[in-house]
């Protein structure tokens, strides 16, 4: 079973909210609540396809409520009342409900970066509005450190770890001046000298 989430607070409430606020996961939820399923079956109950059932569920299991076992090329996935209980304890407190008026502005980085980073610390998408994309950029630049070079190869391996798109992200750095390239190594711009959010699209 995935642990648990470890954010705290109004994070932790506003994920498992966002979770369960769709009609197609509570339906799944329902479903594996009755008996395991396998990923077939459950996009054929809900009118899915496979690939957008398996999205859901990864979004149930980030928070516990579902779990996996493989048998052979088939998953099954089940219920697990358990977490349900542990999420009370942790969020659905007096405690937990009064932190929610210290949730972060929508807009805020920490907020951005809640909404796309997964459980596993991993991005789900680059964002398309141009604010929300330099924030996720510039998290990801400072994972590199300043004035070091990088070959190719490294700046990718660094990025896969995050996301599946590394040559777009690599465009992007140069794009908003992270970082500049030079026969195929790159090195961190010090970030007085980025291109900001403000200042319209980053040059292709």
């Amino acid at each position: 079973m995935p642990p648990a989430p470890d954010a705290s607070g109004a994070e932790a409430l506003l994920k498992f909210f966002k979770a369960l606020a769709h009609e197609s996961r509570l339906k799944l939820l329902g479903l594996v609540a009755q008996r395991e399923h396998s990923v077939q079956e459950l996009a054929a109950a809900v009118g899915v396809s496979e690939p957008t059932a398996s999205h859901h569920l990864a979004m149930l299991r980030d928070l516990g409520l579902v779990s996996r076992r493989a048998d052979g090329n088939t998953h099954w996935y089940g219920f697990v009342p358990e977490a349900l209980s542990g999420m009370a304890r942790q969020v659905l407190t007096r405690e937990g409900v009064a932190s929610l008026a210290d949730t972060p502005a929508r807009d805020s980085p920490e907020a951005v970066l809640a909404n796309y980073l997964g459980a596993d610390g991993r991005l789900s998408g680059i964002p398309a509005a141009r604010k929300k994309r330099w924030v996720v950029l510039a998290w990801l630049a400072r994972k590199f450190e300043a004035g070091r070079d990088y070959p190719e190869r490294e700046v990718n391996e660094v990025l896969k770890q995050l996301h599946d798109d590394p040559a777009t992200l690599r465009r992007e750095f140069i794009g908003y001046r992270m970082m500049v390239r030079e026969s195929g190594v790159y090195r961190r711009v010090a970030e007085a000298d980025w291109k900001t959010a403000d200042d319209g699209e980053p040059p292709r």
